[in-house]
């Protein structure tokens, strides 16, 4: 089974944040494969469904985004799940808003999800797909940007494609093939390659 782990912060009023674009792509993928409804499990909402053969436990932690480990850190145990099978999705400044990568590991760059999830798991050696929301230009600038919404121009001219690329894609990244995933979902509208 593969953990996947939207990040986010739990309150409808943050929904459409920036902060929130973990949440978005994995409900997204949740939907385009007809996953079981939304239930509340390991302090967070859970769905499971399958996707190119792999079963996939979808969580969004309802812990705030910096205690996010400690939902994701309860299913991974109940479930014994290692940490190359967990994939948090999940908000990157450092990235032009659309651009997406994929790595295996690293730093947290300050981001308090990955850093709740590296302090609960004990390693920091999970999946990670990192979606460029952009970066307001000055540090102190930061934090309004991320808790700020998308707006509408972001989401009819990058957000929703990106989120319909993602979840297109999804199949590979399932499979373990991170770099045709990134391929794929860098693709332009109508191009499959």
């Amino acid at each position: 089974m593969l953990l996947w782990v939207g990040l986010g912060n739990p309150e409808s009023s943050m929904r459409r944040n920036r902060h929130n674009v973990g949440f978005m792509a994995l409900e997204a993928i949740a939907a385009r494969y007809g996953f079981s409804p939304w239930r509340s499990r390991f302090r967070g909402e859970v769905a499971e469904g399958r996707i190119g053969g792999q079963k996939v436990l979808a969580l969004l932690p309802m812990t705030y985004m910096n205690r996010s480990g400690e939902s994701v850190q309860e299913a991974a145990a109940f479930y014994k799940i290692a940490p190359e099978a967990i994939t948090l999705f999940h908000d990157e400044l450092d990235l032009a808003p659309g651009r997406l990568r994929v790595k295996r590991g690293g730093g947290a760059a300050g981001h308090n999800g990955l850093r709740s999830a590296d302090r609960m798991l004990g390693t920091p050696e999970y999946w990670r797909v990192r979606i460029g929301i952009g970066h307001p230009g000055a540090r102190d600038r930061v934090h309004g940007w991320v808790l700020g919404n998308f707006t509408q121009t972001d989401q009819q001219e990058w957000l929703d494609p990106l989120l319909d690329r993602m979840a297109d894609a999804a199949p590979l990244l399932a499979q373990g093939h991170a770099d045709q995933f990134m391929t794929r979902v860098a693709l332009p509208e109508g191009s499959k390659g």
